[in-house]
């Protein structure tokens, strides 16, 4: 990292560890909401992308349903950012309890205990996965996608890795599983996988949310390649700042199936998470830029 993005990465580093000092009934009460009216009345951040995204997706709710998902997704979106600005000087104790799993133990038997593949989403507050490592004494891996800016891409892998965490970079993980596939210790990879993947990678189209829909294949191919169980990580929101996951085996690791069959499973998931409470969704991705018909052959 260059000199200047050094000195720019400790500076918003400081910045938010001191933010981070709030009590929580500060941080997610008052603060929270002067960030909700920032991203929402003032700024309107992609307030476009995420009115055509829910249009899109429920055609069959009125305008005013749309309405009330648009203001409690923004709300959540501020609720977001406060928790991770807050993970930046979180004690152990109070990240565990951000997220309750109710069957690690359970899911770990049903596997017999190999490697395996959380299949995770941008729902809920994601990076709260970061505390997993706390539970499990496998290697936790997040997989991300390098962020344009290096100074926030070198903020967040911090945060990630503060309690354990090994982040890894998806250029790399194919290298990562060949040299640690037989390790003592094992691992569980984190995959979030609802994003847009690149132009020239789709190869496949899914019905999700009432349209054609690309998924990065990662999960698939790893998951084939290297015989990993794909563990679907559903999350539910009981209270402010706090979740309940649970987990469901989607793929067993030895499994006959057919291309696309596993992603279809996660996509299958991942739609009944998000019809059940919409607003925990990132409705602001720009989800659906690719389109069939400027990809034909393409089932």
């Amino acid at each position: 990292m260059k000199f200047l993005q050094n000195i720019q990465f400790w500076c918003l580093y400081v910045f938010f560890r001191a933010l981070a000092l709030m009590p929580d009934w500060f941080a997610y009460s008052v603060f929270r909401e002067m960030v909700f009216l920032t991203l929402y009345p003032v700024a309107r951040y992609r307030l476009k992308v995420v009115r055509e995204n829910l249009k899109n997706s429920f055609p069959e709710k009125s305008a005013e349903e749309l309405k009330q998902i648009e203001r409690k997704f923004y709300r959540h979106l501020a609720e977001v950012m406060v928790d991770t600005i807050m993970l930046s000087g979180m004690s152990r104790a109070r990240a565990r309890q951000r997220i309750e799993y109710d069957n690690v133990e359970q899911t770990d038997r049903a596997i017999n205990n190999r490697n395996w593949i959380a299949a995770l989403a941008h729902y809920g507050s994601w990076e709260y996965f970061c505390a997993f490592q706390m539970l499990v004494t496998k290697q936790v891996v997040g997989v991300y996608r390098p962020l344009h800016s290096p100074v926030f891409d070198r903020y967040y892998n911090k945060v990630r890795s503060r309690f354990g965490l090994l982040p890894v970079s998806m250029s790399d993980l194919m290298r990562y599983i060949i040299r640690n596939q037989k390790s003592e210790r094992g691992f569980v990879l984190g995959l979030i996988s609802d994003q847009t993947p690149p132009f020239s990678a789709i190869d496949h189209w899914y019905d999700f949310l009432n349209q054609k829909t690309a998924f990065f294949s990662g999960i698939e191919k790893s998951a084939r390649k290297f015989h990993l169980p794909v563990i679907f990580v559903d999350l539910r929101r009981v209270s402010r700042a706090h979740y309940i996951a649970h987990m469901e085996v989607l793929y067993d690791g030895d499994e006959e199936v057919c291309d696309y069959q596993i992603t279809q499973r996660y996509v299958e998931r991942l739609e009944q998470m998000i019809r059940r409470e919409p607003q925990y969704w990132m409705w602001s991705h720009k989800r659906w830029k690719h389109k069939p018909e400027n990809k034909p052959g393409i089932e």
